[in-house]
């Protein structure tokens, strides 16, 4: 880093002899030293903080290849299906976005609160994000807690 040599480290040290005395030479080492080490440990703990923050060191996860397939003789081409998909199968739950009355309770994934289906919160949970409980025990044993507006309950 610093191209200083054996010589010119003495000059330094004697410079710093004569500029601070012999009596306060020690105790300037040691609050140097003590900053130094300050400083490291200030900079190691930011490098942790960003790198738990953003995920630095996790390994990427391992996509599954798909397993090789016999070969089979290929088919005879047929017609394209033209017929549409059954309504239950494009939407499940009927005519509106609701589930079924069994399914009261659900939750975005990755978050940590579910909702009932009647509170305000739990409209703004895209339909491809939601998770589905029957029961608040079930969403409890899976990690969620309960909404602080809501607060879902079931009768005993």
């Amino acid at each position: 880093m610093f191209d200083i040599g054996f010589q010119e480290l003495i000059l330094i040290l004697i410079i710093a002899l004569l500029v601070f005395g012999p009596t306060r030479l020690p105790e300037l080492g040691r609050s140097l030293g003590r900053a130094m080490r300050e400083f490291r440990r200030a900079s190691e703990e930011f490098r942790s903080t960003v790198e738990t923050n953003l995920h630095l060191n996790e390994p990427d996860p391992v996509i599954a290849a798909p397993e090789p397939a016999a070969v089979a003789p290929a088919p005879a081409p047929t017609a394209p299906v033209t017929e549409p998909l059954p309504e239950s199968v494009l939407n499940p739950y009927g005519e509106g976005s609701e589930p079924s009355p069994g399914e009261a309770y659900y939750a975005q994934r990755g978050s940590r609160l579910f909702h009932a289906r009647t509170c305000g919160w739990a409209g703004r949970i895209p339909e491809l994000e939601r998770v589905y409980f029957k029961r608040v025990a079930e969403a409890k044993e899976q990690g969620f807690t309960t909404c602080p507006v809501c607060e879902p309950w079931e009768p005993a």
